[in-house]
């Protein structure tokens, strides 16, 4: 078995974490920003020094190439080298980083694929500058219209077309990815699980189903210090006391779904004004179809009216589980195996790149561990031991499906 280099995948990780770099550690690298363009050039280069060929379609999306015995489609290693504000040196770019090096590693040895492999970075995978997250995947997988992504803005006013043309990475439609033998992401897990499971990969069979809700309750606005309290009409009382009922309910539904109250805004936002509405959100996520319905079924059931206030819940969106191919899915667990690496077979709570690619494309993900679990903060770490041993998988599993495929074997979707 091949092995990476794990002081050469270290010194690339270190390179790339150069372009945005924090004062505490971490890396800002918005999406078609000046720091993600030099991280896309150092990519470029780096390919190119490979003998790969570079393309770039409408979406900024970059595909590198590397050339196979047969000319045919290729297998693919994606991911982003974006991130969010105040952002981790791992989260997405290290998909890129262990491709690059898994492509080394074939290149020191002298191995030629009998099929291309082609590394593709996604554009706005985080979707902290232009909404939505997995912008250009999505775009892809058509699931997102270009049109209308052309127009979403950043804080600035700046449309992601204007990003787009001033980025100098703006291709031809004609290069998008739309076919291939198979798709593979490697990430970090952010979150605890292969940590406290003391487990070397994560070998991810999907991605959760979610569904996101927004909560409104509108009151009355008056004076903090003259209205009696009998006589107040306070949403924010009423909010929270819906959160903790929430959260209780939602707790006993089943022990392995995840939910969120992560965003708020009160009106008028004044210390001395009773607040006349408050919004939050509710954000849920599990692998089963049907404890999602039951989540829906205690939100859209809430009582519409207490203590003057009036409660209105709105689905903003929602997702359905995205099952990833389990005969690759097989075939990461036996580079694990033959690599005596520790597994765990898992979903994603997260959503990434790969859950659009895997609506066209055979598709599955690795994980890697996430120090006590983080991830999107400048805290967000990952050994460069785990780093080097998902590399090694990543080669490997490529390694089996190029010589399945040269055989004539094949992969389809949602097995």
């Amino acid at each position: 078995m091949f092995k990476s280099n794990r002081s050469r995948l270290q010194e690339l990780i270190e390179r790339f974490s150069q372009f945005g770099a924090t004062v505490n550690g971490g890396v800002t690298r918005l999406s078609l920003s000046k720091e993600d363009v030099l991280g896309r050039d150092y990519f470029c280069e780096i390919c190119k020094g490979l003998g790969m060929d570079i393309q770039i379609d409408d979406m900024a999306n970059i595909y590198a190439t590397l050339p196979g015995k047969k000319d045919c489609q290729p297998i693919v290693i994606g991911s982003h080298l974006d991130s969010v504000e105040k952002g981790g040196r791992f989260d997405g770019v290290l998909g890129i980083l262990t491709g690059i090096e898994a492509i080394r590693t074939l290149k020191e040895n002298d191995v030629e694929l009998e099929v291309p492999l082609m590394l593709v970075n996604f554009t706005n995978e985080e979707g902290a500058r232009f909404d939505p997250a997995m912008m250009s995947s999505g775009v892809l997988a058509s699931k997102f219209s270009k049109e209308k992504m052309l127009k979403s803005l950043d804080k600035n006013g700046i449309t992601f077309q204007e990003a787009l043309q001033a980025s100098g990475y703006e291709g031809e439609r004609g290069s998008r990815l739309t076919d291939a033998l198979a798709y593979i992401e490697l990430h970090i897990e952010q979150g605890p699980v292969l940590a406290e499971k003391q487990c070397d990969i994560g070998v991810v069979e999907g991605v959760l189903g979610m569904v996101c809700y927004e909560i409104t309750v509108t009151g009355e606005s008056n004076h903090a210090g003259t209205t009696p309290m009998s006589m107040r009409k306070d949403p924010m009382i009423v909010a929270s006391r819906l959160i903790s009922s929430l959260h209780e309910q939602l707790g006993k539904i089943d022990e392995e779904l995840v939910f969120t109250f992560g965003r708020m805004h009160v009106a008028p936002n004044i210390h001395t004004v009773i607040p006349n509405e408050v919004v939050f959100s509710m954000d849920s996520r599990h692998q089963n179809p049907a404890v999602i319905r039951k989540v829906e079924k205690l939100l859209t059931g809430l009582v519409l009216e207490e203590s003057g206030c009036h409660i209105r819940p709105v689905k903003l969106w929602g997702r359905e589980t995205v099952f990833f191919d389990v005969a690759i899915c097989n075939e990461v667990e036996k580079s694990c195996q033959e690599l005596s690496y520790s597994f765990h077979r898992m979903f994603s709570g997260a959503g990434h790149d790969a859950q659009y690619i895997a609506s066209f494309i055979p598709s599955a993900m690795i994980f890697v561990p996430s120090i006590n679990g983080k991830s999107h903060c400048e805290e967000e770490e990952t050994t460069f031991e785990d780093c080097a041993k998902g590399a090694d998988v990543l080669l490997a599993t490529v390694l089996t499906l190029q010589k399945k495929f040269s055989m004539g074997g094949k992969y389809t979707l949602n097995q």
